[in-house]
């Protein structure tokens, strides 16, 4: 799985943050988005790598503005993970 940590130029409250998860997740197949309005950033969790023109054509199409993307693998922690150490 992959962790894509987008910053985003734009969001200025709650709602701004669900307007941003609704459009992350009607674009793409993923497990999970959050969103932050405080931090500028949006993180998504997904099993396919999504191209950072994709991303950027849906957060623009918000009103936002795509300032970065991050990717890193993403490793679900459950109960048992300290044990795989």
């Amino acid at each position: 799985m992959i962790r894509i940590t987008m910053k985003i130029d734009g969001m200025m409250c709650g709602m701004c943050e669900a307007h941003m998860n609704d459009a992350i997740r009607q674009a793409f197949k993923i497990k999970k988005v959050t969103s932050s309005h405080s931090k500028n950033e949006s993180v998504i969790i997904t099993e396919n790598d999504i191209s950072e023109q994709e991303l950027a054509k849906t957060v623009e199409k918000t009103g936002y503005k795509l300032l970065d993307v991050k990717k890193e693998p993403y490793e679900k922690k459950g109960l048992f993970s300290f044990l795989k150490k």
